[in-house]
Order: structure tokens, then C-alpha cells, then sequence
């Protein structure tokens, strides 16, 4: 049961405060803790005083403890000379560095070679394998980001080290299951301009899933979901950022199985979070404005490879049509039974990456089951 949850934000971009006393029971089944919470807009501190460096990352309780995982980002530009890191905690607000548990390689030519791009890391764990998986999205050196690729790492323990796996782009050879083969077949025009009503109607009939077919399609922001009956999802921006793809996981997590749906072509949707409740999936996406924060927006569907539909922003309250300054990243389930969930967005400085902020929310419910994620100048929750 959640006891005594309260939210202060100043709107000014520069404090967040959110405390959250909840009593939960772990997935092992041990006696219930007492679990708080501390984000800041400002500086997240560590337990040696240093600001959070864990960007576009998430969360997972393993082993009696919670693990963030994210971006190690440099204090200036955009490449990674570090890789992935990973703090611990027992109670989500006090939190150790564990340090860099998926380095980049310093071999020339290596796909994580340093002065690569690593974006969006997501960690999942695979009772069938008993290894914690690790994807997300890479960008080689001295590409920019044309690679456009999605790479998985493994580890034996949620402290890592994660070893390095592969990387590419995504089913390569096959179309998804929701574009046929005569659609696929269409004549289409390559050369025509863009952000015209024929391009656009080309793009929604396929024109770059066409184009991509047989080297994979793109992987750009993504996350990984696994449903209650342990299958596991890649979602991931595609075909140049313009199109949502969920992708099926084959059993060990680590590779595709060939299935995969096509959403939204054409919507320009990034920094997908997906979750379920109360019998449906949702989830939370960005618009693509760079690093600038946009309304969020909020899909749901009754079956996760069925069809999705679009719903209203998610967020409420003051800065709510720009996300209260963030952008979506993760929805965090707390361990228990009472089906609660933390929405985590980053707060981008393109400026300093490793000196961006997070935003941690609840996610609520209305009485028809719709989430919505609130801004509360106060909020108590029992």
C-alpha cells in the first residue's frame, strides 16, 4: 500500500521536489521497505556529492536494490568516451555510483569504438537465461547518425560488466506484419520533395520501411518492454524518426524474432516509454523538436502488436504543453502489487549533456483508466 506521497514543484525550471514514502513488497518476496524519493531539476546528488551522470536510461529492481542506468555523458559535446553507467540504491533517493558497467572499446573500428554514440540504455532481466540484457541505440564514430543501429550488451550480474553483443539495424529482409507485400510493392517516388501531402501519403503507405527492407530498418530512440508473459519488445523511432516500430524479442532477449508492427507512420514520434495497466499498453512519446522540449503525447492499444490510437497529452497542469521542461524516457513499475509507476523524463542541456536534469513523476489514473501524469503544487496520495 502507498502511504504519504508528496509533490512540491517550482516551475521555474530550477527545483524539483518530489518525496514519495511508500511501504512495498520486492519481487523476492521479502518483508515490505520503506521506499522515498528526491528528484531535483537542479542537481541530483550521489552519495559522494556528484550529479547524477545516468541519461535516457532506467531503472530496475533486482537483488533487494534499485540499479539507474543511463547516458555517461561528456561535460562538452556529444560522443562517448566512457559508455553506460549505473548507480544503486536501496530507497530511490540515496544513490551510489557503481560506475561505467558497459564501456566503449578503444579498438579502431570496433562498432562502441570511443567517440561513438550511445543513446537511450535499457536494461532488462531474463529469468529464462538468468542474464541481465542490455539495448539501445548507437551511433559509429565519425557517422554523425546516419548508422541509425540498435546494440545489445549482456551481463551476469545488474552491476555488470555488460559484454558488448552486437549491432545493427533491425529485421533486416522483412516487412512488418501490418504492411502487405502488394502495398509494399507500390511505385514510389524517392526523388519527389519532402513535407509534401505526396510525401507524406507515401510515407504512411511504407516509401521508407520499402527502402530500408533489406539492409534493416532504422533504430534511433527506443526502449524495452517485457509484457506480464515475459515476452520481451524493442520500440524504437524509424524510418528517419517519422515512424514508431515495435519489435518482437525472441526468448533469450537478445535478438528479433521477424515480427514487428509499423505505428503512427509519418507522426513523427521519439523517446517512447511503454507500460501497461488495467489491461491495456500504453504509452508516452515525444514529438521531434531536438533537444527541445514539446507536448507529450499518449498512445494506447487493447493488444501490443495490435492497433494503437492516439490520445491527448498525458501531462498536467503549469508547463504541461512542454512536458514541464522534459522529454519521456521511462515508466518505471514500483515492485509490489499495487501496480504503481514512476514516469522518468530528462530535462536536456545540450550545452553540458552529463549536466542534464531528470524529472521523476507519479503516473495516475482516471476512473476510466487513463493515465495522466500531474503536476501538483502539493499532492498526498494514501
Amino acid at each position: 500500500m502507498v502511504s504519504n506521497v508528496n509533490f512540491w514543484y517550482q516551475m521555474n525550471g530550477i527545483y524539483l521536489f518530489a518525496a514519495i514514502a511508500m511501504a512495498v513488497t520486492s519481487c523476492a518476496g521479502e518483508a515490505a521497505a520503506r521506499v522515498s524519493v528526491l528528484p531535483t531539476a537542479g542537481v541530483w546528488p550521489d552519495s559522494e556529492g556528484r550529479h547524477v551522470n545516468a541519461h535516457g536510461g532506467n531503472v530496475i529492481y533486482a537483488d533487494g536494490a534499485y540499479y539507474w542506468y543511463g547516458e555517461q555523458r561528456p561535460e562538452r559535446g556529444f560522443t562517448v568516451d566512457a559508455g553506460v553507467s549505473c548507480y544503486k540504491s536501496d530507497d530511490l533517493l540515496n544513490w551510489k555510483e557503481i560506475g561505467t558497467v558497459m564501456s566503449v572499446s578503444h579498438t579502431p573500428g570496433d562498432d562502441i569504438e570511443s567517440g561513438c554514440i550511445i543513446e537511450r540504455p535499457k536494461v532488462v532481466y531474463n529469468p529464462k537465461t538468468g542474464k541481465y540484457v542490455m539495448w539501445f541505440h548507437l551511433e559509429l564514430k565519425g557517422k554523425g547518425y546516419e548508422a541509425a543501429r540498435a546494440a545489445v550488451a549482456v551481463a551476469d550480474s545488474p552491476e555488470g560488466p555488460f559484454r558488448f553483443v552486437r549491432s545493427g539495424r533491425v529485421n533486416p529482409g522483412i516487412l512488418p506484419m501490418n504492411l502487405s507485400e502488394e502495398d509494399a510493392s507500390a511505385p514510389f517516388d524517392y526523388d519527389q520533395e519532402w513535407w509534401t501531402p505526396s510525401w507524406y501519403k507515401d510515407i504512411e503507405k511504407g516509401m521508407f520501411t520499402v527502402r530500408d527492407r533489406d539492409g534493416g530498418q532504422m533504430s534511433r530512440d527506443m526502449t524495452i518492454f517485457v509484457d506480464d508473459d515475459g515476452k520481451a519488445y524493442h520500440i524504437y523511432s524509424s524510418e528517419d524518426n517519422l515512424t514508431l516500430n515495435i519489435a518482437e524479442l525472441d526468448d533469450s532477449y537478445t535478438g528479433h524474432t521477424g515480427k514487428y508492427i509499423r505505428i503512427f507512420p509519418a507522426g513523427h514520434n521519439e523517446a517512447p516509454a511503454m507500460f501497461r495497466h488495467g489491461g491495456k499498453y500504453w504509452m508516452i512519446a515525444s514529438g521531434c523538436t531536438g533537444w527541445d522540449p514539446n507536448e507529450a503525447r499518449l498512445m494506447t492499444a487493447d493488444s501490443i502488436m495490435g492497433d494503437w490510437k492516439m490520445l491527448s497529452n498525458p501531462c498536467v497542469g503549469e508547463n504541461a504543453d512542454k512536458t514541464f521542461g522534459g522529454q519521456s524516457n521511462y515508466v518505471f513499475r514500483l515492485p509490489g502489487e499495487d501496480d504503481r509507476f514512476i514516469a522518468m523524463f530528462d530535462v536536456w542541456n545540450p550545452e553540458s549533456l552529463a549536466n542534464s536534469r531528470y524529472i521523476w513523476l507519479p503516473v495516475e489514473f482516471r476512473e476510466d483508466g487513463t493515465p495522466f501524469i500531474p503536476y501538483r503544487a502539493e499532492f498526498d496520495g494514501k
